[in-house]
């Protein structure tokens, strides 16, 4: 009692503790829709590869569109567009599991994609604005914690409802989008409107000189989705993981997240972003060949685990921009940053379900390629970045040799 009080008096002063509720809010919609849809697509709507690279194209087209809030903010608050898109969201799941039919899965994930991609862009926007520089990564890893306990949360629903008692599709997206909904309205109730210290620019901002961000962005978007689309997929489709499966599996992975993510802010606080990415991308360059040849579950699901640790590494991209960034950019490029990170991933599920049709090997060896071009690219990320300093060259000693003027 003593610490909500203790909260209530002292919300007013750290906005990023509204970040966190956000943060755990997601979940309860995401990861349900996550653990549920392998199955569902298989089982209920009878998907096959391509189906799912379609469906995994569809969803990615609002990421996409992301730039489309720098419009939206213009006649909203940045954190009321965060909390609408999260009601989005949670709608989106609540009507998923109401049909089987392609058509309707398609369109109700494209509802629920609008709002986990809008509440992303803004959710990066604030927290670049919200987080002191110096602290940044370490609150970055407990947003990612946050979220990843109540990911926890969410399996362990799905896995009682499926392996307990006995429940159908639909009780269960139910219950996670309404929970997401829920959040909001607590999320609302207790925090007030955060003041903007820097006006936002509310237009498309692109600047040559934040061209390695937007290179690191692109690449992270590409080798992600084929993780996020085929890496479970395989599971399913080649060693018939159930949906109690999957959602242990979603549950080990999250709660591995949810220990080791705030470790890993503080990591890329004392080390730098640049370290974080050279060890993130050697490491998918292995889970991914690993992916290619592995012809055993227990592999498989080993490099699944391993896959998602490096995930947590992948929040020095975003510390770094804001090292770089002018302020009254944040919020411009944050929506930009998504639309770039989701060029790629409109068209890799489909390409690559044509592909995994003919060898699923080859999908995980362009992965493999993905993240060793990542690598290099990562290696020009200065050791200790500023607006001042954005890259470094290779070859010179100086990193002030790799400046870049705005």
């Amino acid at each position: 009692m003593i610490g909500f009080r203790r909260l209530l008096r002292e919300r007013e002063h750290h906005p990023e503790w509204l970040l966190y509720l956000m943060a755990a809010a997601v979940p309860f919609s995401f990861a349900t829709w996550r653990a549920l849809l392998n199955n569902f697509a298989v089982d209920e709507a009878g998907f096959t590869g391509i189906e799912i690279g379609i469906l995994q194209s569809v969803r990615e087209i609002p990421g996409f569109l992301a730039f489309g809030v720098i419009f939206v903010i213009r006649y909203m608050r940045e954190q009321t567009v965060a909390l609408l898109s999260l009601v989005i969201l949670g709608f989106g799941v609540c009507i998923t599991g109401f049909s089987t039919d392609a058509t309707w899965l398609y369109l109700t994930t494209v509802i629920m994609s609008i709002g986990f991609h809008y509440f992303e862009a803004v959710k990066t926007s604030l927290f670049m604005q919200w987080a002191p520089k110096e602290q940044a990564p370490v609150i970055m890893g407990k947003i990612v914690s946050a979220g990843s306990i109540f990911s926890i949360v969410s399996f362990g629903i799905v896995w009682l409802a499926f392996e307990w008692l006995h429940v159908s599709f639909n009780p269960v997206y139910l219950l996670g989008g309404g929970l997401t909904i829920a959040m909001v309205v607590l999320g609302r109730a207790l925090y007030p409107y955060f003041p903007q210290h820097v006006e936002q620019k509310n237009e498309i901002v692109l600047k040559r000189s934040y061209w390695l961000y937007y290179a690191l962005t692109f690449l992270s978007g590409a080798r992600r989705q084929i993780f996020v689309v085929f890496a479970g997929f395989l599971l399913v489709e080649k060693f018939g993981l159930s949906v109690g499966a999957m959602s242990l599996l979603f549950l080990a992975t999250t709660t591995i997240m949810a220990v080791l993510a705030p470790i890993a802010g503080r990591w890329i606080r004392d080390y730098g972003e640049r370290n974080a990415l050279i060890v993130e991308y050697v490491g998918l360059v292995i889970v991914f060949l690993g992916y290619a040849v592995a012809g055993s579950v227990a592999v498989v699901v080993a490099l699944y685990l391993l896959d998602n640790l490096l995930f947590s590494l992948s929040t020095s991209i975003k510390t770094y921009f804001q090292k770089i960034g002018e302020p009254e950019d944040f919020a411009a490029t944050a929506s930009v940053g998504f639309t770039i990170n989701h060029i790629a991933a409109v068209g890799i599920p489909v390409v690559f379900g044509l592909l995994w049709a003919r060898s699923p090997s080859m999908v995980f060896q362009i992965g493999a390629g993905l993240a060793a071009i990542s690598l290099v690219i990562s290696c020009l990320v200065p050791r200790h970045p500023t607006r001042e300093t954005r890259v470094t060259l290779p070859f010179p000693t100086r990193e002030a040799s790799g400046r870049v003027r705005p």
